[in-house]
C-alpha cells in the first residue's frame, strides 16, 4: 500500500523545507505530534498547508548550523490552532531523504533538495518476510522499562504490529541524538528492531547511568 498515494520516490518533491529538532525522529507510517511556537516555523506550516503538506524532520549534529545527513518527510496530518497563536499538529511518516544541499532561500526556514531514491522501499509496508525477534524485543523493553520504573501497558505490547511496536518503541524510548540517528537509518524494520534491541540491552547493562550510546 502506498503512502498518500506516493508510490515512487519520483513522486515527492524535489526540495521541502526542515525542521532540526534534536531527539526528534519520524519514521514511515508512524507520528509525531509537535507543538509549533517559533515564527519561522509558523511560517514554515502555513506555506505547507497551502502546498503538499510536506515537511521533513531532520537532526541536527554537533557541529554548529549543520544537519544529519538523512532524515525523513512527513505529511500534516492533523493541525488546530490555539488561542495563544501556536499551531499543534501531527505528522505522519512518508518516507526517509538523504540531504543533497541546503538552499539558499528567502523563506525564514531552511530548505533542502532531497534525494528519496535509496528509500524506495519506505512507501510500502513491510511484508510478511519482516519477521522481527519479538521475544527478544519484548524481553529487553520489560528490563528496559522496570529499570526506569516507566508504565508500559502490556497488553498493547503483545498485540502491536510490529512495525507499530518498533517504531513506538524506538520513538518513545528516551535515547540520546545518536542512538535516534542510528534507528533512523537502519536499512529495513528488521534491522531496525536489531538496533533498538540492542540499545535496550546496552542500557540495560549500563544501569540506565547514561545514553545508551555515550
Amino acid at each position: 500500500m502506498s503512502a498518500f498515494g506516493y508510490r515512487k520516490p519520483q513522486d515527492l518533491p524535489e526540495v521541502i523545507p526542515i525542521f532540526p529538532l534534536p531527539g526528534a525522529i519520524l519514521f514511515p507510517r508512524s507520528t509525531l505530534p509537535l507543538n509549533i511556537f517559533e515564527p519561522r516555523y509558523l511560517n514554515m506550516i502555513d506555506d505547507a498547508l497551502a502546498g503538499k503538506r510536506l515537511i521533513g524532520m531532520i537532526q541536527p549534529t554537533e557541529r554548529s548550523g549543520a544537519i544529519a545527513e538523512i532524515g525523513a518527510v512527513g505529511r500534516i496530518t492533523a493541525f488546530a490552532e490555539t488561542d495563544d497563536g501556536r499551531y499543534l499538529i501531527t505528522l505522519t511518516g512518508v518516507a526517509r531523504f538523504r540531504v543533497v544541499e541546503e538552499l539558499s532561500v528567502d523563506t525564514p526556514y531552511r530548505q533542502v533538495r532531497a534525494d528519496f531514491a535509496s528509500f524506495n522501499h519506505d512507501l510500502s509496508a513491510p511484508g510478511f518476510e519482516a519477521v522481527i525477534d519479538r521475544n527478544r524485543l519484548r524481553g529487553a523493553l520489560r528490563r528496559y522499562v522496570d529499570m526506569h520504573g516507566f508504565e508500559t501497558d502490556w497488553s498493547a505490547v503483545d498485540e502491536a504490529p510490529p512495525e507499530a511496536l518498533v517504531n513506538a518503541v524506538a520513538t518513545l524510548c528516551p535515547f540520546d541524538s545518536i542512538a535516534k540517528q542510528a534507528l533512523l537509518e537502519a536499512e529495513d524494520l528488521v534491522d531496525r528492531c536489531a538496533v533498538l534491541i540492542a540499545l535496550l540491552e546496552m542500557s540495560a547493562e549500563s544501569g540506565g547511568a547514561e545514553g545508551p550510546m555515550q
